[in-house]
């Protein structure tokens, strides 16, 4: 048995079917995923990072959440639990699989040629694209909460599972086939 997650999910078994994201996604952690930011100052220091902590990281970055660790560490959790009683599987193969659906392929950037500026597709970096999947998967589940009484661990819960299924009402599936367009008809 590998590392255990939350002591309660085995992560050796996780497998990413997107190869370029593979190395990147690190799931190994020590008990509680809080290593109080001992990779801030590191060069890719977030390479190193658990995506269960980083997402947790995202979770409380606004508005009610911030800085409430604590808080967006039990709702992840009991995300976890509730989508390992839903599906019977591996929660956090579920979680792996939403970051890949979620992770646009490709960008925009602008360039300026003298006083125009034009708009150019470019190919995401595999860290770029981690990192845009856990922002726009935390995002979604904090903006279902908004105005709402739904729980943080509930949108967090819609948010994973639409994600893994490749819905296009995820949030985060949304934003990245938008993305995707935009940079398609930038070629």
């Amino acid at each position: 048995m590998g590392t255990l997650v939350f002591g309660k999910w085995d992560a050796s078994a996780i497998t990413c079917k997107d190869p370029g994201l593979a190395p990147y996604i690190n799931l190994t952690t020590v008990g509680v995923p809080h290593t109080g930011g001992r990779h801030a100052n590191a060069w890719f220091g977030k390479a190193k990072l658990s995506v269960v902590e980083r997402y947790i990281n995202k979770l409380m970055r606004t508005g009610p959440y911030t800085g409430k660790k604590q808080g967006a560490m039990k709702a992840f959790e009991a995300a976890l639990d509730s989508i390992a009683e839903k599906t019977g599987e591996n929660p956090l193969q579920i979680f792996v699989n939403a970051i890949c659906n979620a992770a646009p392929m490709e960008e925009i950037t602008r360039i300026k040629f003298g006083a125009v500026s034009q708009p150019k597709a470019v190919d995401s970096s595999p860290s770029r694209r981690l990192d845009v999947a856990l922002r726009n998967l935390a995002k979604g589940a904090q903006q279902g909460t908004h105005k709402s009484k739904r729980t943080l661990t509930n949108c967090v819960i819609n948010e994973i599972s639409k994600a893994s299924a490749d819905d296009a009402t995820s949030f985060a599936v949304a934003k990245k086939e938008e993305l995707e367009r935009i940079a398609s008809s930038a070629r």
